[in-house]
């Protein structure tokens, strides 16, 4: 007697051959419904639907509810959890180091906004190579929900305490110091926070994403202007984003007026659809002027604020080799005798 067996199905892969479970962490410890984890999915399919190799990319974190996100996706990439506030620059030696990484920095609105806003305004203004995730929920929830630094004016605590300082704004701050690629999401809006870090993974420079991530357990009741409820009521959507990677077929009809095309460094191309607004992400002062109107309007304005693919980036102002500096050679790292004695000469 003879039995046949169905071959098991074929295992779904990317185009490098790579499943989806490549791309994933270890099982969150986050609260149930918390923005963050939504991010994380996001960040893992992301990666995984445009191919990138884990082993190259270099995570970064701070401290706080945010920072633990690195340790949800990508398992097989390299890591560093920092401490309090100092993230971007341990991430700008560690690229600075091996240029040859993709680094990605995930950090919160008080690890950003608060303690370490003086390491993210030298970072933004270098322009360094790297994908900045602010996942931002206006509290400090692991010391028990205060206020965090971008808690909007009148905002309340689930106290009724009521916030009465005006907030930063890290995408006009990252606009007006120098960042290339700057955008604000929602974590609930899978669709578009997908096109986003897809477009930040092919940018060439700084890519600051602000992504409203609520906190379940401290700030999202009524009163709270970064709750789930407050931003299906007040998010304002700039457009619509299509991201085309640059091994996929490019030619697609493009409407005059309707569709703007931003190519990348890489190849791959972003898409926004114009919806009721008549607005140029390339033009910097337009960002400004335009998350002006939201926040006097009271609204959260989502989509890609700005993009500027031609800017160099803090490595290529330092005329670094595309190699690892510890690998290079001492005849590359050591000055010679004869350069020493010139520097010296010229000292004196």
């Amino acid at each position: 007697m003879s039995t046949t067996t169905t071959p098991p199905p074929a295992k779904k892969v990317n185009h490098i051959g790579l499943e989806v479970v490549n791309y994933k962490g270890s099982k969150t410890t986050l609260c149930a419904g918390c923005g963050h984890n939504s991010i994380s999915e996001r960040v893992v399919e992301a990666f995984y639907e445009l191919g990138v190799e884990p082993w190259t990319v270099a995570k970064f974190s701070g401290i706080g509810c945010s920072s633990k996100s690195p340790a949800y996706f990508l398992g097989l990439s390299h890591g560093f959890n920092g401490v309090h506030g100092r993230m971007p620059a341990i991430a700008t030696g560690a690229l600075l180091a091996n240029s040859t990484l993709m680094g990605i920095g995930v950090s919160g609105d008080g690890d950003t906004a608060s303690i370490g806003l003086g390491q993210f305004m030298h970072m933004v203004r270098r322009n360094m190579p790297l994908i900045y995730i602010i996942e931002d929920n206006g509290v400090y929830g692991l010391t028990k929900g205060q206020f965090s630094a971008t808690a909007n004016l009148g905002s309340t605590l689930k106290t009724g305490t009521v916030n009465d300082l005006p907030p930063f704004d890290c995408c006009a701050l990252a606009l007006k110091w120098g960042a290339t690629f700057v955008a604000r999401s929602f974590s609930g809006d899978k669709k578009q926070l997908q096109a986003i870090l897809k477009t930040a993974i092919a940018h060439k420079g700084l890519s600051v994403i602000d992504i409203i991530s609520p906190c379940v357990t401290f700030n999202d009741h009524q009163g709270s202007t970064k709750s789930y409820g407050y931003m299906r009521e007040h998010e304002a959507v700039l457009h619509e984003l299509d991201f085309v990677p640059y091994f996929q077929e490019i030619a697609v009809d493009i409407p005059e007026g309707e569709v703007m095309d931003v190519e990348m460094h890489d190849g791959s191309h972003l898409r926004i659809r114009k919806l009721d607004r008549n607005y140029d992400p390339t033009n910097r002062l337009a960002a400004g002027a335009i998350l002006e109107e939201a926040e006097a309007k009271g609204e959260v304005l989502t989509g890609v604020l700005y993009v500027n693919p031609s800017k160099p980036t803090f490595v290529d102002q330092l005329n670094l080799m595309d190699v690892p500096i510890g690998t290079l050679p001492e005849s590359k790292t050591r000055p010679s005798r004869e350069v020493l004695e010139q520097v010296m000469e010229e000292l004196r």
